[in-house]
């Protein structure tokens, strides 16, 4: 398992795709936790910081796109966030792909105290953005960057709000919160059953994605807008 957390990490800090090292070993979804574990642990070992959980592959447009039909789950550090309306360095990923989604901020016992319009941007590690189940678990659920709008007290229902993506003031993708679940908040539930990791006071939670995620390249401005929570905005640099 070590030696597979450190291909992953070297193939993350250097940005150089990799074969699927992880299912051509035999690993299985729950030995591949142990490996994202091992991955995101040699970040912290670095300066990092633990900041909260991505859930993925909670849209069936996901599912779809990268052909994996399991929720899955990752680790969000400190040094993966982006300020509202900042510029993200892409230079240090291999193939960055951005999409819109609805975040949580936690208390201690994993409950929501407020809601926000969130982008995700991954980055698979392997070559040509393909894995399996197990592959992409032990590359933290393909987990690279994120930036949060502003917190909003939750609203009586969140089941299905419009979202848009833009990419310099071009709409890219039209979806829903619906496509998170069917509802956001049921990725509270799910973190609740999946996540191994015991929550903490101001913790982040990204729910899932609202459409599917589509490839950022350098300049460009990439939007989110959902439907009574308000934007978000990123420069790729």
């Amino acid at each position: 398992m070590s030696s597979l957390a450190d291909r992953l990490d070297a193939a993350a800090r250097d940005a150089v795709a990799i074969p699927q090292i992880v299912s051509a070993a035999g690993v299985d979804a729950e030995g591949a936790y142990t490996v994202q574990e091992q991955v995101v642990a040699r970040r912290l070992a670095r300066g990092e910081r633990l900041v909260g959980i991505k859930l993925g592959l909670t849209s069936r447009a996901k599912m779809a796109q990268v052909g994996v039909d399991e929720v899955i789950w990752g680790r969000l550090t400190d040094a993966m966030a982006v300020a509202d309306a900042a510029t993200v360095d892409i230079s240090r990923l291999i193939h960055p792909r951005v999409e819109p989604e609805v975040a949580f901020l936690l208390d201690a016992s994993g409950d929501p105290t407020a809601v926000a319009p969130a982008l995700e941007i991954i980055d698979s590690r392997y070559a040509d953005f393909k894995f399996s189940l197990a592959d992409v678990i032990a590359d933290n659920s393909s987990a690279a960057a994120f930036a949060i709008g502003s917190w909003q007290p939750l609203p009586d229902g969140l089941d299905n709000l419009g979202v848009l993506l833009e990419v310099d003031g071009r709409v890219v993708q039209i979806g829903s919160t619906a496509a998170i679940l069917g509802d956001p908040r049921r990725a509270l539930q799910e973190a609740r059953r999946l996540v191994t990791v015991p929550a903490e006071a101001g913790w982040i939670l990204l729910a899932g994605a609202a459409s599917a995620a589509v490839p950022l390249a350098k300049g460009a401005y990439v939007r989110a807008v959902v439907e009574g929570l308000g934007t978000v905005a990123v420069r790729a640099s």
